[in-house]
């Protein structure tokens, strides 16, 4: 069975956090972005993060984890360019490419392997949804599409990807609102950590 890989865009400025580093705050003792990658590596052994460069916090935050990384040496252009160099170093013959991104902290290894065993089941695209069916991340888009993918310019993601197949993609709900919560800033992190007390 080929694998599903998974791809963590962290690459970008955190730009609304105040000049903190959304992807470096501390969650259940570690970093975002350690936590997230070694969730990611719990359910699949294919794990490539997306990084601003080797010399940073970012990097050392998963130096020590089982999983492969690639610079993007054009971030500013947005998440695009993540996708592009991510899914360039990932291994070929994947049956498909989760995007994850590194600022989701409720998303947990169950919920990845519950999206991966719906994939192989079914492939198509695959979105994970809050509990009321609203859209959310992490996407499973499936290997006939990652070319596509990685013709995607600008900070939109894999939206078009997503617009232009519809008779493709298929949702999973998954338990109250852990698919849509992501903490882009200071005032996101203050209520969540409050919501978590």
């Amino acid at each position: 069975m080929s694998d599903v890989g998974i791809l963590i865009p962290a690459a970008g400025s955190s730009s609304r956090m105040g000049g903190r580093d959304k992807l470096l705050e501390p969650v259940l003792g570690f970093p975002l972005l350690s936590l997230i990658a070694a969730r990611a590596r719990e359910a699949t052994p294919v794990v490539c993060i997306a990084l601003p460069g080797p010399d940073g916090p970012r990097h050392r935050a998963i130096e020590d984890l089982d999983v492969d990384w690639v610079q993007v040496h054009d971030r500013s252009e947005g998440m695009a360019a993540s996708l592009r160099a991510g899914l360039a170093a990932m291994p070929a013959r994947l049956a498909g490419v989760m995007i994850l991104p590194a600022d989701m902290p409720e998303i947990d290894a169950p919920d990845l392997r519950t999206l991966i065993d719906a994939f192989r089941a079914a492939p198509g695209i695959w979105q994970a949804t809050g509990e009321d069916g609203t859209p959310g991340h992490p996407v499973i888009f499936p290997a006939d599409l990652l070319s596509e993918l990685a013709r995607v310019r600008g900070d939109r993601g894999g939206r078009a990807v997503i617009a232009a197949h519809p008779d493709r993609l298929r949702r999973l709900a998954l338990p109250e609102r852990r698919a849509l919560i992501d903490l882009d800033t200071p005032e996101d992190w203050a209520q969540w950590r409050a919501a978590a007390q």
